[in-house]
């Protein structure tokens, strides 16, 4: 089991395995590969006999390895223990991130949660000194920093428990979000299985300049692609324009390819990625890359005429691109900063910003910072200070204490900026906030990576905006979303007006080398035999798991409807993170959550429905469900397009499975909530005809036939058993190949795996 860091004799044993495989992949197909497809056909299972079908066919992988950050970690290594394995087959970590609120301060927000989470701080130490798992402690990093900075490297695999692993593609990884089941296959030795995924090509030409950063690169993807325009597709840049921009910047670019819902996003090896392993302690791992260095980029074929590669071609002259923000509520509704201050007033939205927020796992880095610092400084020089609470997340300590030496941390504290621990924080939903009561409306800014209603604050009427880290400050020196930093002045301290002059071009990395930091890891001891997994029997933070009981072999009929949400509705809808994350352990006590997110269609009203049983109207979902499940009855959900978008908790799963869902019914999937339904054992299923979505009625209940011919391919009936007798019957289709169909069968894929 490696130590810290992505060992050379790793790497090297994935370029040799990458060689091996793409031989009979390159005989097979016939044809010149993309980069994307050299790392995912390299990792096959089967290189020579596995079916490849591009958005039809089901693969099967070896990924190098596994991250998990500790708000999903629990519920994963939960369903590890429940699998009986005595330690993990893949190099695994397991990272402290998500658990910290920012309120006061680092100093003050990290004790407060070393105090508060002890408990579940001691059961991922254990369960990881048990079962041969890397431990990065509370205040460490988050995740996708630390991996940057020790485990990524470029044509490795890796999945993570969180939306965001494709942050390691800036360092040329095929790295990608999923649950946490997908996690334990792979930690117990089993395969991963995926869909095949089509590739977007997005070609960069030009060079970025002036105020425009990476970030605007992807709030521009956004745009063009949506929130679901990645789908089931693998998002991988070419162009002259990747090499214009930096190891971590690639990595903004990939971190953010979540929001487009794709499998992941990459950049093909380049000189910068080969700088930035260098800079962080890993010449060897260079020298690999270099020496391989065609196995990690496409073949030349593809970059000459991309059209007989990609199934899209999205073009971006980096040297025209603008500054971007984007929001509020979505992330793909962009516009330039210069048409910001018209949209704000078009649409109404509250102009004074009451914060600012940079850094995240997204906008950490050392370039970024030092562009911060920049504009920072030309502020502090004319005595302006942010008009708006702004603070500061750095991703991982030895990026804190790099900025702490290089005097970056010192520019924006100057202008009053809060530096908060390192951790996600108001990212995901961990703010404590006392400027600003809940139920009130106004907007924020930050360089982080989502912006659902509530996702940042827990307040429905909070507009969150992202931007780039330079373009946060210098919205919050203006103080307003009314302004453009390209023309408007602000106003010194004097009473004078300025205009901000862009940053200048930052390094990569530090001049003297980044502060190297293994603070906060555990490494698992070489004798784990007696290490005992700490849960307290009286816990209400964690639980061990009971099985799912299998499916009984009859067809659902005459289930009651829970919910049929409209519009959108993503994991943070079915299952909030913020307060919520206490009980990321414990399955029932978060099932308290359930869906009190979702807008019912009928009311308009979030969280709450009509009982059918009682006949009681406006009961929150998880009572209504604790009901059903207490009088013996299953039932059903209806969504809309791109239903469970977002975060990869695994949670929005396991709580409806865990309170008696049998089938979730929508017009279209994320993709990694569809493969966690499977993994539960709650039937996926869309309608045939999205219309079909309007014939539901508040107090139907659902009949699922065909169930014992499930197969492939086959699609299902559907029929609502309206009030007063009526009866309405259509098509669904599902995307269960044979494997998934015996999770269905078995109550779950953990079940399976319990017998293997």
């Amino acid at each position: 089991m490696p130590a810290i860091e992505t060992t050379r004799e790793l790497v090297a044993h994935t370029y040799a395995t990458l060689e091996r495989n793409l031989a009979p992949v390159r005989q097979r197909l016939d044809r010149p590969l993309t980069y994307a497809e050299k790392v995912l056909f390299g990792h096959l299972a089967d290189a020579e006999g596995q079916t490849l079908d591009a958005g039809r066919a089901y693969i099967e992988l070896r990924p190098d390895r596994v991250a998990m950050q500790d708000a999903t970690a629990q519920m994963a290594l939960l369903q590890f223990i429940s699998s009986g394995r005595e330690e993990t087959a893949v190099p695994t970590t397991v990272h402290c991130d998500h658990l910290i609120q920012a309120h006061q301060g680092a100093s003050a927000d990290m004790e407060t949660a070393r105090v508060t989470n002890r408990e579940v701080y001691d059961f991922l130490r254990s369960a990881s000194a048990r079962y041969g798992i890397g431990f990065w402690g509370p205040g460490a990093g988050i995740i996708h920093q630390v991996v940057l900075e020790k485990y990524a490297f470029p044509g490795g695999m890796m999945i993570g428990t969180d939306s965001h692993t494709p942050n390691a593609g800036g360092l040329g990884m095929f790295a990608c979000g999923v649950g946490g089941a997908d996690a334990v296959d792979v930690m117990a030795g089993f395969p991963w299985e995926v869909l095949q995924p089509k590739i977007v090509g997005v070609h960069l030409t030009g060079q970025l300049a002036g105020w425009a950063a990476p970030k605007d690169v992807i709030l521009k993807v956004c745009e063009i692609l949506t929130v679901k325009g990645g789908t089931n597709r693998v998002v991988e840049y070419f162009g002259p324009g990747t090499a214009s921009i930096s190891c971590t910047g690639k990595g903004t670019i990939t971190n953010m390819g979540a929001e487009l819902g794709a499998t992941t996003s990459i950049f093909p090896y380049d000189e910068r990625m080969a700088l930035y392993l260098k800079s962080t302690q890993r010449e060897a791992l260079a020298d690999l890359a270099n020496a391989h260095a065609e196995l990690l980029r496409a073949d030349p074929e593809v970059e000459r005429d991309p059209g007989r590669f990609f199934d899209e071609i999205v073009e971006i002259d980096l040297s025209t691109l603008e500054p971007h923000i984007v929001g509020p509520h979505t992330p793909d509704l962009a516009r330039p900063v210069s048409k910001m201050g018209a949209d704000t007033r078009q649409h109404g939205y509250p102009a004074k910003l009451s914060s600012a927020l940079i850094g995240s796992c997204t906008n950490s880095s050392y370039e970024d910072l030092s562009r911060v610092a920049d504009v920072a400084r030309q502020a502090a020089a004319r005595g302006a200070r942010a008009k708006t609470q702004l603070w500061c997340t750095p991703g991982s300590e030895q990026i804190h204490q790099t900025i702490q030496r290089d005097g970056q941390l010192a520019a924006v504290e100057e202008i009053g900026g809060v530096v908060l621990a390192n951790a996600c924080g108001p990212c995901i939903g961990q703010w404590r906030r006392d400027d600003v009561q809940k139920g009130t409306p106004n907007s924020i800014i930050s360089s982080f990576n989502r912006n659902f209603p509530k996702r940042n604050d827990g307040n429905p009427d909070t507009l969150s905006f992202i931007g780039s880290p330079e373009i946060v400050v210098a919205y919050a020196l203006a103080g307003t979303l009314e302004f453009d930093p390209q023309h408007d002045e602000i106003e010194a301290g004097d009473g004078t007006r300025f205009k901000l002059a862009p940053p200048a071009p930052a390094p990569d990395v530090p001049e003297h080398g980044f502060v190297a930091s293994d603070e906060g890891y555990l490494a698992p001891p070489a004798e784990r035999g007696g290490v005992k997994v700490e849960i307290a029997p009286d816990s209400e933070r964690l639980a061990f798991l009971e099985p799912f009981a299998p499916w009984d072999g009859a067809d659902f009929v005459e289930l009651p409807l829970l919910l049929k949400a409209k519009g959108k509705c993503t994991t943070d809808h079915i299952s909030q993170a913020g307060p919520w994350l206490r009980f990321r352990g414990h399955l029932d006590k978060i099932s308290d959550n359930l869906f009190l997110g979702a807008v019912n269609a009928f009311t308009g009203k979030a969280g709450e429905g009509l009982d059918q049983i009682s006949g009681e109207p406006g009961v929150s979902f998880p009572r209504i469900a604790r009901h059903y499940k207490a009088e013996g009855r299953r039932w059903v959900v209806v969504g809309d397009e791109n239903y469970g978008e977002g975060s990869s908790r695994e949670h929005a799963a396991m709580e409806p499975r865990h309170l008696g869902c049998a089938a979730v019914i929508v017009r279209s999937f994320a993709r990694i909530h569809e493969t966690n339904l499977k993994k539960q054992g709650v039937l996926p299923l869309t309608f045939a005809d999205p219309a079909d979505y309007e014939k539901v009625q508040e107090k139907d209940t659902v009949s699922i036939s065909g169930l014992a011919e499930l197969a492939p391919g086959r699609p299902l009936q559907v029929t609502l058993h309206h009030e007063g007798g009526a009866t309405q019957s259509f098509e669904v289709r599902h995307t269960l190949n044979p494997d998934q169909v015996e999770w269905f069968k078995a109550g779950s894929a953990l079940n399976i795996l319990r017998r293997d």
